[in-house]
């Protein structure tokens, strides 16, 4: 029966195919969102884009969470290209997230406060399990009010997941939890023509002393993560409040490097 029914929805015209010209019609909705910094814009070729995950890691103090703050408040700005703003959804994993810090960020753009952080939809997960009934909960809010949210950003996207698995032996069963939990934030990314912006930790890579590698740092999530993310740019510090971001993985950007630096209005370019 299941397969007879198949049938129907294939010869009613509902074969999952679309052509390469309607692919490319799709992308032309796709809108990028500032960083705040022209350098690292310029690295990502526009801003963090729609209908696709991008993920920064790096070790603490490199302007993981405060690039996520940054962009809670530049999502509602108008931006290049006809982009009009919206709202924000926030994930937070590491009870890392400050309505403050947001009030200082906005001071920078001269926007009021109250609609600002009214723009911001905040949940704080605290299980693996959780942070995906979370995204269920994100997806009936994208469905309700189509076109309004234009960004989801979970800070961080791995560490409950270091808490809830632990050891070699519960790896397999981490790994397949994370992947159901990237599939659905792949989808969502393109059916609500969302930016999905993550953070990830590092962790020291015990086989990367026998290739004599420069750094022998690694994000953590495996294959599974790296897959998963469209681009991944590395963080890591540069001299005082200077922060450089290097892009890691990109389907069409070429691996070069920004300077941004971390300011009281969030994250800015980096002044000589």
């Amino acid at each position: 029966k299941q397969w007879y029914q198949r049938r129907v929805a294939i010869t009613a015209g509902d074969s999952g195919f679309i052509t390469a010209y309607e692919v490319s019609e799709r992308r032309k909705n796709i809108f990028k969102v500032s960083t705040g910094s022209k350098e690292l814009d310029k690295l990502l070729g526009g801003g963090m884009e729609s209908m696709a995950i991008t993920e920064a890691f790096g070790e603490f103090r490199t302007g993981k969470t405060q690039l996520s703050h940054t962009l809670c408040v530049l999502t509602q700005l108008p931006g290049a290209n006809g982009y009009s703003g919206g709202k924000v959804i926030f994930i937070d994993t590491e009870n890392t997230f400050r309505p403050d810090r947001l009030r200082s960020i906005a001071d920078r753009y001269n926007l009021d406060h109250t609609a600002m952080l009214d723009n911001v939809l905040y949940a704080r997960a605290y299980t693996s399990e959780h942070q995906m009934e979370l995204l269920d909960f994100a997806a009936a809010k994208c469905h309700e009010e189509p076109g309004i949210f234009k960004i989801l950003i979970v800070d961080s996207v791995m560490a409950l997941f270091r808490v809830d698995f632990t050891g070699r032996g519960e790896l397999a069963d981490r790994q397949q939890k994370l992947a159901q939990l990237l599939a659905r934030l792949q989808k969502m990314s393109e059916e609500y023509n969302l930016a999905i912006f993550v953070t990830n930790q590092m962790t020291a890579d015990p086989g990367a002393t026998m290739s004599f590698q420069a750094d022998p740092k690694k994000p953590i999530g495996g294959n599974i993560l790296a897959h998963a993310s469209t681009t991944r740019i590395y963080l890591r510090k540069g001299r005082g409040e200077l922060r450089i971001a290097k892009i890691y993985d990109s389907p069409d950007m070429p691996e070069s490097e920004a300077t941004f630096a971390i300011t009281a209005g969030g994250i800015d370019d980096a002044k000589e």
